[in-house]
């Protein structure tokens, strides 16, 4: 079965970003190639709305049969406000806090970013994770696109 990632906006801008591309542009490669099954959500669509033009290009180039669009429901707004009240992070991160909520409560295999200071961070992500837990939902594995790299045997 094919593992589904979820991958938030800086992954995107990454793909076009000097110091992140080297990184990014293999793992859209695998998702081009069918190796993943993408969950998009809404709060990634709001937020690439005003996104360059070769940002939503690269969108556009991505498989729908291999995508799973993802709604905000009201269950994922409970748990990123709750990531907020329990103070994870602060109000002001709330959409990255959705896309953790989402990528939780729809059983992602991995959520993806570039965002170190309030995703891809060992604190933040214990902090998810045990509220995560005390909801009675699994832990989310938080990574960047450089764990997904392919190392071919030498």
């Amino acid at each position: 079965m094919k593992q589904r990632i979820y991958i938030d906006t800086s992954v995107f801008g990454g793909y076009f970003d000097e110091e992140f591309a080297e990184h990014t542009i293999p793992l859209f490669n695998r998702l081009k190639s069918n190796e993943f099954t993408l969950l998009f959500s809404t709060v990634t669509q709001d937020e690439l709305e005003n996104a360059p033009e070769k940002v939503k290009e690269l969108v556009k180039s991505l498989k729908i049969e291999s995508t799973e669009f993802l709604d905000t429901t009201d269950e994922a707004v409970d748990l990123a406000t709750e990531y907020i009240t329990e103070k994870v992070v602060g109000q002001t991160s709330y959409a990255d806090c959705l896309h953790i909520a989402l990528a939780t409560i729809n059983r992602a295999d991995f959520l993806i970013s570039w965002n170190f200071k309030h995703i891809v961070n060992v604190q933040r992500i214990r902090g998810y994770n045990s509220i995560n837990i005390k909801n009675g939902y699994r832990q989310i594995e938080i990574r960047s696109p450089r764990e997904f790299e392919k190392y071919e045997d030498e």
